[in-house]
């Protein structure tokens, strides 16, 4: 009997949905095809054109992610932004949740005051959250998105702008219906970008730069290469340059051999560890790599050129955590 009801409320249910449909296509037409003009968008269905915030809310509209099409809100009201809430916090947009892993846990920079969501665990958690949105990043594959979409209408990034923040923040702010507040984040981005490039070079010059990572679990050092998503864009867009050893680089990062130490002689060297802080106990043993005579003999240690950096927004390459790499660059590497 439960079911019979059921399946009666969903006809139902249908049968007025196809009934807004067919009178915002009517009244609409011509929104429609002025959105589909959107980069992002490839088609709209809206409401009867009612101004009201609950007729906002219902509107819809159909887009194209890495996997196919879409259909989400116009206006979302509620968006879970998995592994993309710098972006979200760029554009003003409070996140129903941030992401946490056990081992990494959140990113602290964020500062973000929203339950925190365990990325290894269920995605039905995310029920409880009521989100009318998700968007997720290239850390989640076809089987996990189509879990994601069971909990809310899902846009999964187009991996071909992955190592773009700039088209990332973009495309965001399309899909979350603020595409001239992503213009306006874009813009002061890349006038601090050239600022910073600026100063950069009059400081530095030609000088080397490495960064490498201190991994707790291991006690070893891990070397970014220039493609690394993290901190390639230190070269790419700041225009330091590498030291052989990262400009030579085809993978994100390398371990380097207790052999290889000794041949990392940048000019200077950017250092976070892989987990917690510089004060954590739980780093003190890891620590210990940092007092080897390997890596005292290296020219930046000598010359007081190794800048210890916070690792949250360092295991970032979103837009907010550039920019914060930015004030840290000028603040430890020029007068």
């Amino acid at each position: 009997m439960a079911s019979f009801s059921k399946g009666i409320k969903g006809w139902g249910i249908s049968v007025l949905v196809l009934a807004v449909f067919i009178t915002g296509c009517s009244s609409n037409s011509g929104a429609a095809e002025e959105q589909a003009q959107s980069p992002v968008t490839e088609n709209t269905t809206a409401g009867s054109g009612n101004s009201s915030e609950s007729s906002q809310e219902a509107e819809t509209r159909v887009v194209q992610d890495e996997f196919g099409d879409v259909t989400i809100p116009v206006h979302p009201q509620r968006i879970a932004g998995i592994y993309v809430e710098d972006y979200l916090k760029a554009l003003d947009i409070t996140p129903v949740v941030q992401w946490y892993n056990p081992m990494w846990g959140v990113q602290e920079y964020l500062d973000l005051d929203v339950p925190q969501f365990d990325n290894t665990g269920s995605i039905e958690a995310l029920l409880q959250y009521d989100p009318d949105l998700i968007i997720v990043d290239g850390g989640v594959d076809m089987e996990q998105y189509e879990m994601y979409s069971k909990v809310a209408p899902t846009y999964r990034l187009p991996e071909d702008i992955l190592q773009d923040s700039n088209q990332i923040l973009t495309t965001i702010a399309d899909v979350v219906g603020k595409p001239d507040k992503g213009k306006e984040v874009v813009a002061a981005y890349e006038a601090k970008i050239a600022d910073a490039k600026a100063k950069l070079q009059e400081a530095v010059g030609g000088e080397t730069v490495a960064v490498v990572r201190l991994n707790i679990s291991d006690n070893t050092l891990a070397l970014f290469g220039i493609k690394n998503r993290f901190t390639g864009f230190i070269y790419s867009e700041l225009g330091l340059t590498p030291h052989p050893l990262v400009s030579k680089m085809e993978e994100y990062q390398e371990i380097l051999s207790e052999e290889a130490v000794p041949e990392l002689d940048a000019d200077h060297i950017i250092v976070f560890p892989s987990n917690g802080d510089w004060s954590s106990p739980e780093n003190k043993e890891a620590l210990k790599v940092l007092d080897s005579k390997l890596w005292k003999s290296l020219p930046a240690v000598k010359s007081n050129q190794v800048y210890k950096m916070e690792r949250s927004y360092w295991q970032s390459g979103a837009i907010t955590a550039n920019s914060m790499k930015m004030d840290d660059l000028l603040e430890k590497m020029t007068p």
